[in-house]
């Protein structure tokens, strides 16, 4: 699948007639109010976390020009990181002619994720007309970071034991033990990977009135669900022959999956309002 995708695409690039008229640098960022949803665990006993709203950043950088066989290039940055925890809690007892016990397992479960990843985008401007533009390319996201889960298990045995003597008994005959035992356990999926995904962009300005619409995405067409999207109103709040300064609104999410080989599975969804600014020189 990833070599068709890759053909289709390098194709319909190539092909490509129209492109920027002059040489533009691009460069901005983003401060995104997440909100964060999703399982980790093994892949048939995945656990839901209560995480934590976290605020991510973004930024990037970017260079067109009016070589048409030469692809424009563009270079983002990104940090997602956020926390959870749950709680599990399980009883059993047994009984027999000299004693009566408790067991209680409690499982502390403290989820971290921090992960970090630079996308290197290659694309070219399949159509710009001042209006309506729209970009094709291909992204190559180097991931960095780690997620973990750590499990304090605490076993707690209370028993209601009988001090036999062979006669009959009554309550003061009996005695109670405690006792606890604690384990701790962490696993981890360290994402030193790189993944190639399918960049689109678009842009519909709105005439009269500094706004425009856009649109940007990431895919990863694969077995595992990997994507990150984006939709938002600019506004030139400066608009010159130096430099345009243009204040961004939208709304963005992203999806990752995540698996190594001790079946350590994440499955996690970031969504949320974002602020931004970018500025074209």
């Amino acid at each position: 699948m990833k070599k068709k995708l890759f053909a289709v695409t390098l194709a319909a690039l190539f092909t490509a007639n129209v492109q920027a008229d002059t040489v533009g640098l691009y460069f901005g960022g983003q401060i995104w109010q997440s909100e964060a949803s999703g399982v980790f665990g093994e892949k048939n006993t995945l656990t839901d976390f209560d995480l934590k709203k976290e605020q991510q950043s973004n930024y990037f950088i970017a260079v067109e020009h009016p070589f048409p066989l030469l692809p424009n290039v563009r270079i983002s940055s990104s940090t997602l990181d956020t926390t959870g925890k749950t709680n599990l809690t399980q009883k059993s007892s047994f009984d027999n002619e000299i004693a009566h016990v408790n067991v209680d397992v409690t499982t502390d479960i403290d989820a971290i994720f921090d992960v970090n990843y630079i996308d290197y985008t290659l694309y070219y401007e399949l159509f710009d007309n001042g209006f309506f533009a729209i970009d094709l390319g291909l992204t190559a996201r180097d991931f960095g970071g780690a997620v973990a889960v750590t499990e304090t298990k605490n076993i707690i045995t209370t028993s209601r034991e009988l001090i036999w003597d062979g006669e009959e008994h009554d309550e003061h005959d009996y005695h109670n033990v405690a006792e606890t035992t604690n384990t701790v356990t962490t696993r981890e999926i360290k994402t030193n990977e790189i993944e190639p995904m399918l960049y689109v962009a678009t842009n519909i300005s709105l005439p009269l009135t500094g706004l425009s619409l856009f649109a940007q995405g990431d895919l990863l067409i694969e077995e595992r669900s990997l994507y990150d999207y984006q939709v938002g109103l600019s506004y030139d709040l400066v608009d010159s022959w130096i430099m345009d300064f243009n204040l961004t609104l939208g709304y963005r999410a992203e999806k990752m999956e995540f698996e190594n080989s001790d079946n350590l599975y994440t499955d996690l969804e970031f969504k949320g309002a974002f602020v931004g600014v970018i500025v074209h020189l």
